[in-house]
């Protein structure tokens, strides 16, 4: 039996608490614990499902007005006076910045090799005795 917890996942902080709390837990030597952090997709699954056949564009947008963890940081700090709005902005910039050269740095990097698909797959990077479907674990190369 593993204990679990489930976390809003659409609330920063309690996110932030919740994983404060089973750092704790585990750290104490009580062994693992579960997360289950409940969010909300604003987008489909992928370009096949644009999300809009089994929900409504206006039930995105009020999850999104009213639940969107962003929004709801931003608003927490503004009301309790930690941030005021020229603060926000300047954090909102940071950010954007920081995105931005991200991106940057990504799209100037050369594409991964194919080989490079099942790195990180194990914890230590050792394919022996494990299989992946549609690999061939010696080669490590696609063979279909």
């Amino acid at each position: 039996y593993i204990p679990g917890i489930k976390v809003d996942g659409m609330d920063i902080l309690t996110v932030r608490e919740a994983t404060k709390f089973a750092a704790d837990y585990t750290r104490s030597g009580k062994g693992p614990i579960l997360m289950e952090l409940a969010t909300y997709r604003y987008y489909g699954h992928s370009m096949s499902d644009p999300g809009t056949s089994y929900r409504s564009r206006d039930e995105v947008q009020s999850v999104r007005k009213t639940r969107d963890p962003i929004s709801g940081l931003r608003e927490k700090l503004l009301d309790s006076g930690l941030a005021d709005v020229e603060d926000i902005k300047s954090i909102e910039n940071e950010a954007k910045q920081e995105v931005e050269a991200a991106v940057k740095a990504a799209q100037g990097d050369p594409d991964p090799t194919l080989d490079d698909l099942f790195l990180d797959v194990y914890a230590d990077d050792n394919m022996d005795g494990h299989k992946i479907r549609g690999c061939d674990n010696w080669s490590r190369n696609v063979t279909n």
